[in-house]
Order: structure tokens, then C-alpha cells, then sequence
């Protein structure tokens, strides 16, 4: 019996690892949208059956889809209607009457309205490129506070600035500042043993972002707090790509040191209401409060909007019934009439964005991407490198970063469209991570980050037709490879 047993028992484990195989292809094919993911899910899951069935439901589920929290921070949900029909009329007006500001691109503010009900309002930006402009600005709004702080972050390390930033927030604690950060837990897993524990003695309300307990098996490694935001007061605003960190910061010497290259913007005015709105959501959810909607956290309404520059921001995550990011980067991109200079680390676009791309560049616009020549991750860098040698024979011109690693994710449109924040141009940021940007109206804003992009095109490479065609059989085919498991990146 035991000798039948042990003929048969490759047969069962054939049948049932094909059963396994089949269930979670019938699962991968009914719960995934994108036609490319399903497919590199499916390629896994038979190529690998037990092994990518495990993938499959550890990573590629959206557990969110159980609604795991709610993105209402008001109860009364007439109250909030009535909120965004204000919002919607202001911001209707406004464009209106900025139609010299927005030129071209009044049908975006239209599409942020209906999609990410993203008011448009009437704001003073301040764009800071890398951590040397971007934290003296921090630290002396944190000292200006009086009321409370709000700070979100998906890395904040526990060496030299965030050691002076962890002390401001303690210090104006015990002065009665209501102080709450939100860290995540996956990017920040550093501070949790000792100075969360000492924020929170200092009277400062720290919560991880969707807390993990098995890093390997946890589903929620695909769902992080990517986003970088701190509020002050309700009135000043930070957003970008700059985490806490002392390796964003770059010295006269850098004495090794790898050049960090990133783009943050402050914000002043109704926006910071915006960046408000997606912090709650994310702190009561977090905390399990339930803070409501009042004038003491939104104290600038859109209509009060003072300053020169047109803002929207726009907020995207796994919870959110379509990708707003990326719909503002595809907008972004088919508005453009005469140029697009696009910043992004992480590099792998879906179809739309790509065909965007390739469309404005045979359309006769000036499209350039710059990326780092290495990336932190050579699986990301060889998925990237997949899709050059199609833009570039569009008309597309990119170049490869040779001064440091370059992490700053903007876009330049035309002379008065800018994005600034914390969404990369790939599927973990548009479908995966809760992310940020500020959409801004700007040619102060637009003229400055232009400048800042050409400075870093002095400082790269641009990869010509010619030379990508001559790269060995095997380059390619392992960026090939990459590309076609990319959406499970």
C-alpha cells in the first residue's frame, strides 16, 4: 500500500499544484484591471505554480478592496457635499478668471475637479531643490508654530536632522502645540524602538501607517505611505520627494558622499488644505480617531486664496476607484503644445503614458526624460532600460544622471505647468502607494524648475539611437525580461 502510495504521489502533486495553478489564474484573471499585470501574474503563477501562487496572494491582492478604512473625515456626509460644491464653484470662478495663467490647460483643472475633486485655488509657491533649501525652511516653519503640526512621512531617519526636527516637535509638544506624525511602517521601521517611544513621552501622537508584523509574507508592503507632507497651522504646507534624511543633504564637500538630487515645493495659501484633507484621512484611520472637519484645520478657505501662483493638489492610492496620479500625468502630457521635461528615478510607464509620450514627441513637442544612469534597484534600472530605445526612436531625448542618484519627480510643461511630489512614473506609485503631487499653474514656479532641469541636463548623459542599438543580445533580453514581470515590481 505505501509502495502504491509513493508511485501515485508524483501524479497527485502534479494535479493538485495545477489545481492550485488554475484557481489562483481564475482569481488573477476576475480581480486584476490591468490586462499587462494579469498577464505577468499569470506568466508567474504557471511558469512557477506554487511559488507564484504564493506571490500572487501575498502581493498581488488588493486587500484594501475589503475597506479596510474609510477616506471620509466627515460624518455628516450633506455637510461634505456641500463643502466640495463650494469648492467646485470657487474653483470654477478662479479659472475663469486666470485664463491668462492657465492658457491651455483649463481642461486639467476641470479633469482634477470631476476626478480628484481637487479645488484650484490662488497660492504662494516656493520650490527648494534638494535638503540644503528644503529643511531650513522646515525647521524654522516648525519653530513658528502655534496652533498644531501635522508630518507624514514615508522615510524619516533618526540621524542628525531628524534628530533636530524629532526635537522642535518635542519641544512644541510640552509648549501645547498639538503635534501628530504618521510614520510608515515599512520605510520608517528604524525609529520605532527609540525615538518613536520618546516622541510619545514628549506628549507627541505617533502612529505607524498600516502596521506590519511579518515583513516577508506582508501583503501591505504593496500598500506604503509614500507620501511626504508636514502642516503647519493649517496655513503653510510641504510636499515632494524629499524624506527625512541627512542623505538628501549635500555639503560644499561632499567627501564621497553619493549627491542626492530632489525637488520639494512649500506651499502657502488654500492648498495647504488639500494636503489637511489627506493627512486626517490617513490619521484617523491610523489612530483611530475621528477628527471632523472644522475652520481650526482648514482656517483658509479657496475663496481667500491671496497669491500669484494657481495650485490643485492631487492625492492617489490603492483606495481610490481609478489612478488619479496618473491620470494627471497623462493629462499633463497631451496638453503640452511645446515642451515636456520630465524627473523620475523609477521609470516604468504603463501603456498610456508611454503612448502619450511617444505621441507629443512625434507631434514635434520637446519631450525629455531624465533618469539616474544607476538606479538603487538594477531590476527597476533594467525594466526602465527596456523602453528607452522606443521613446528615443520617437523623438523622445533621455538622459542618464551622472552626478549622483537623482530622486526629484517633477514634470515641466510648456511655460506654466509644474508638477511637484512624491509619485514616481511606474505602477507602485499610480496603482500601489498612497502618494501626493501639487499641480501648480505657475511660469515663476514653471520657469524655475526648467531651469533646475537643464542645470541637471549639464550633469548627464543623453543616450543617442545609435549607441542603445549597439548593446549586447543578452542587455537586452534581460531588460526584456524584466519589462515583461515589471508590473509586479
Amino acid at each position: 500500500m505505501h509502495d502504491k502510495l509513493l508511485e501515485y504521489l508524483p501524479t497527485i502533486a502534479a494535479i493538485l499544484s495545477f489545481g492550485l495553478a488554475f484557481f489562483t489564474a481564475v482569481k488573477v484573471i476576475a480581480d486584476t484591471h490591468s490586462s499587462t499585470k494579469t498577464l505577468a501574474y499569470l506568466l508567474v503563477v504557471f511558469f512557477i505554480p506554487i511559488l507564484g501562487s504564493i506571490i500572487y496572494f501575498s502581493f498581488g491582492v488588493n486587500y484594501r478592496k475589503k475597506r479596510l478604512y474609510s477616506r471620509k473625515i466627515v460624518a455628516d456626509s450633506k455637510l461634505m457635499e456641500e463643502i466640495e460644491k463650494r469648492h467646485y464653484s470657487f474653483s470654477q470662478k478662479i479659472a475663469l478668471e486666470e485664463q491668462e495663467k492657465l492658457l491651455c490647460h483649463s481642461d486639467m483643472v476641470t479633469l482634477l475637479l470631476n476626478e480628484s475633486r481637487s479645488p484650484l485655488s490662488r497660492n504662494k509657491a516656493t520650490l527648494l531643490v534638494n535638503g540644503e533649501k528644503k529643511f531650513p525652511e522646515v525647521l524654522k516653519c516648525l519653530e513658528a508654530a502655534k496652533d498644531f503640526i501635522h508630518i507624514e512621512y514615508y522615510i524619516y531617519d533618526h540621524d542628525e536632522i531628524g534628530k533636530q526636527i524629532a526635537d522642535i516637535l518635542m519641544r512644541k509638544a510640552k509648549e501645547g502645540v498639538t503635534v501628530r506624525f504618521i510614520y510608515d511602517d515599512f520605510g520608517s521601521h528604524g525609529i520605532k524602538k527609540s525615538l518613536v517611544r520618546q516622541l510619545r513621552e514628549a506628549g507627541v501622537k505617533v502612529f505607524p501607517f498600516y502596521k506590519i508584523k511579518l515583513f516577508f509574507f506582508a501583503n501591505r508592503l504593496n500598500y506604503r505611505d509614500h507620501r511626504k507632507i508636514i502642516v503647519v497651522d493649517g496655513k503653510v504646507g510641504f510636499i515632494g520627494g524629499i524624506n527625512v534624511s541627512d542623505r538628501y543633504i549635500n555639503g560644499e564637500k561632499q567627501d564621497g558622499k553619493l549627491y542626492w538630487r530632489d525637488t520639494h515645493i512649500k506651499l502657502e495659501g488654500p492648498s495647504v488644505s488639500s494636503l489637511q484633507f489627506n493627512f486626517l484621512t490617513n490619521w484617523n484611520f491610523c489612530s483611530g480617531e475621528n477628527i471632523q472637519a472644522d475652520r481650526y484645520y482648514f482656517p483658509i478657505l479657496v475663496a481667500e486664496g491671496k497669491g500669484e501662483d494657481l495650485v490643485q493638489v492631487v492625492a492617489g492610492g490603492p483606495d481610490y476607484p481609478r489612478s488619479s496620479i496618473m491620470l494627471s500625468y497623462f493629462a499633463a502630457i497631451v496638453s503640452a503644445v511645446q515642451k515636456v521635461y520630465i524627473t523620475s528615478p523609477y521609470f516604468i510607464p504603463n501603456d498610456s503614458i508611454r503612448d502619450a509620450l511617444q505621441k507629443a514627441a512625434l507631434s514635434g513637442i520637446d519631450v525629455r526624460l531624465l533618469v539616474p544612469e544607476v538606479s538603487d534597484s538594477k531590476f527597476v534600472n533594467a525594466a526602465s532600460r527596456s523602453y528607452y530605445g522606443e521613446l528615443i526612436a520617437c523623438g523622445v531625448k533621455v538622459y542618464l544622471y551622472k552626478k549622483g542618484f537623482v530622486h526629484a519627480k517633477t514634470m515641466v510643461v510648456d511655460e506654466n505647468l509644474s508638477i511637484v511630489g512624491t509619485a514616481n512614473m511606474d505602477s507602485r506609485s499610480f496603482d500601489l502607494n498612497f502618494e501626493i503631487i501639487a499641480v501648480v499653474y505657475s511660469k515663476r514656479i514653471c520657469s524655475e524648475l526648467e531651469s533646475s532641469f537643464l542645470k541637471d541636463i549639464e550633469d548627464s548623459d543623453e543616450i543617442t539611437l545609435e549607441e542603445w542599438a549597439k548593446r549586447t543580445r543578452f542587455s537586452r533580453f534581460v531588460d526584456k525580461v524584466a519589462r515583461l514581470v515589471s508590473p509586479l515590481l
